[in-house]
C-alpha cells in the first residue's frame, strides 16, 4: 500500500443518574472552543488523509501536555513515550516497515492553547493520531476538536469521565482510570472505616468536582450512615492551606477525603500536619501514592493515608521489572505515575496502527475499539463500549521509608473491576 503524505501545512453496579454529569459544568470548554472558532482542520489536509495509504513513509503522532503547567507529571510522563517510541522504531516501527514520529507540543495548561496547537499540528504537520493531555478540562477540549476534525485522539491522562461517557465520542479514547474507576477503588477502603462524618477538599475545576461528586454517591450506597459535613474548593494550583486547613477542622470530620495534588498537595499536608488537622482522623486520598507527589514531601510524607498511586519499586512482576530496568537505564532516575502512562499511552497507539495497517483515521479508530495490548502492569483493553481502558490502580496507604514517602499494603486495582457495563455506558454516551 502507498502512504502519501499531505504537502499543506466489579465493584458494585450503581446507577448512574444523569443528573449528576448535568451538575458538572462545561460552559468553559465551549466557551473556549467558540471563541477562537475553530470548527474544522483544512479541506485540504482532511482530503489527504482520506486518501492516505502506507509506502513506507513515517506514521505522525501530535502530542500535546502541560509541560510548563505540571511538570512534576508531564517530564517522566514524556520521557516514558520516548522511551516506548524508541523501543517501537528498534523493532521495525508500525507494520514492521514505517517509522513512529512524534510532533510534541506544550498547551501551557490553556485549553485554547490546547485546541489551538491540535489544528498545528493537524493542519501544518499532517499528523495522522493525536495524544497526550492532563488537565480534566484540556481532555475535553482536545476531544471535541479530535470529534469535529475525525482525527482519533488518545487522551492519555485526563481523569474526567465525561470524555468518555456524557462528552465520549467515536474518536476519543482514554488510557488512565477515571475519577470513577479511582474513586469506586477508594470506596471499597472507606466504606470498611468507622468514619460517619466526611469532610472533602478537591480542586475546583470537572476533575476535582467529578470525584468528590462520585466518592460521596459510592460511598452513600455502601455506607446509607454517612454524611458529609463539608467541601472545600481551592482553585488548582493556588490552595490557601491556612484557611482551608482551619474550615476543615472546624466541621469536625471523623475522616476526610482529598483530591487535591501536586503543590497544593504538599501545602495542605504541611499545614494540616502542623495544626493537628489528621490526628486521630482517617484520610482518603486519590493519587497521593504517586511518586511525583510523594516523594518530594521526604520525611514529611503523610502517614497511613489511604491512597492510589503508584509503588513502582515493590512490582516485581517481570514486564515491570524490564520497564523499570530499561527507563532508569536511558534517563539515570527512577520512574514515575507520568513514566508509565506516557509508556503505555504510545504502545497503544502504535499497535492501533498496526492493527489497522493504515495511517487513515477511521481504520485506527476502529483498531483502538476493543485493542487488547501487553503492558508492564498487565494486559490493558480499551473497551469498544465507552472507549474507556481496563488499566488499573494501586491501592495502599502511605508511609515514609528511608526518609522518602512510598506506599505499603498495597494492591493493584484491575481496571476493568470497576467499570458499569456495556449497556449502561452506552445509555451516557451521546448518540453517534
Amino acid at each position: 500500500m502507498k502512504h502519501r503524505r499531505p504537502t499543506a501545512s466489579p465493584l458494585a453496579k450503581p446507577l448512574f443518574p444523569a443528573a449528576l454529569f448535568a451538575a458538572v459544568s462545561f460552559a468553559t470548554i465551549a466557551s473556549t472552543l467558540a471563541g477562537i472558532g475553530l470548527t474544522a482542520a483544512p479541506a485540504a489536509a482532511q482530503s489527504a488523509k482520506a486518501s492516505a495509504t502506507f509506502s513506507g513513509a513515517p506514521v505522525r503522532v501530535g502530542e500535546i501536555n502541560s509541560y510548563t503547567g505540571l511538570p512534576a507529571f508531564t517530564i517522566p510522563y514524556r520521557q516514558g513515550w520516548q522511551l516506548a517510541l524508541e523501543e517501537i522504531n528498534a523493532e521495525g516501527g508500525v507494520i514492521g516497515c514505517c517509522e513512529l514520529q512524534v510532533v510534541s507540543r506544550d498547551d501551557a495548561g490553556k485549553p485554547d492553547d490546547a485546541v489551538r496547537v491540535a489544528q498545528e499540528l493537524v493542519a501544518n504537520e499532517a499528523v495522522d493520531v493525536l495524544a497526550g493531555t492532563y488537565f480534566s478540562h484540556i481532555g475535553l477540549a482536545v476531544a471535541d476538536f479530535a470529534a469535529r476534525n475525525k482525527m482519533p485522539f488518545v487522551a492519555a491522562e485526563p481523569l474526567t469521565d465525561a470524555i468518555t461517557w456524557s462528552k465520549g465520542n467515536r474518536y476519543t479514547f482514554r488510557l488512565r482510570p477515571s475519577t470513577y474507576m479511582q474513586a469506586a477503588m477508594l470506596v471499597e477502603e472507606a466504606a470498611k472505616l468507622p468514619a460517619k462524618r466526611w469532610a472533602t477538599v478537591a480542586p475546583n475545576y470537572e476533575y476535582g468536582q467529578s470525584a468528590v461528586a462520585w466518592f460521596k454517591q459510592l460511598l452513600k450506597e455502601k455506607r446509607p450512615d454517612v454524611e458529609f459535613v463539608a467541601e472545600q474548593w481551592p482553585a488548582q494550583g493556588k490552595l490557601e492551606a491556612g484557611p482551608t486547613v482551619q474550615a476543615l477542622a472546624a466541621a469536625k470530620p471523623d475522616a476526610i477525603f482529598n483530591v487535591t495534588f501536586g503543590a497544593d498537595l504538599a501545602k495542605l499536608v504541611r499545614e494540616g500536619e502542623g495544626r493537628g488537622l489528621f490526628r486521630n482522623r482517617k484520610v482518603v486520598s486519590l493519587l497521593t501514592g504517586e511518586p511525583e507527589y510523594l516523594e518530594p514531601m521526604k520525611d514529611e510524607a503523610p502517614e497511613g493515608w489511604i491512597v492510589t498511586g503508584y509503588p513502582w519499586d515493590q512490582i516485581d512482576t517481570p514486564a515491570h521489572k524490564a520497564f523499570v530496568a530499561a527507563y532508569t537505564a536511558r534517563f539515570k532516575e527512577s520512574p514515575k505515575a507520568g513514566s508509565i502512562v506516557g509508556y503505555i499511552t504510545m504502545k497503544a497507539v502504535a499497535a492501533a496502527i498496526t492493527k489497522a495497517r493504515s495511517a487513515n483515521a477511521e481504520p485506527i479508530v476502529d483498531a483502538l475499539a476493543g485493542l487488547t495490548i501487553d503492558s508492564p502492569v498487565g494486559p490493558v483493553t480499551f473497551r469498544a463500549s465507552d472507549h474507556q481502558a481496563t488499566m488499573g490502580a494501586y491501592v495502599g496507604t502511605t508511609t515514609v521509608k528511608d526518609g522518602r514517602g512510598t506506599m505499603k499494603d498495597w494492591r493493584y486495582a484491575d481496571g476493568a473491576n470497576y467499570l458499569p457495563p456495556d449497556d449502561v455506558v452506552r445509555k451516557m454516551r451521546p448518540a453517534e
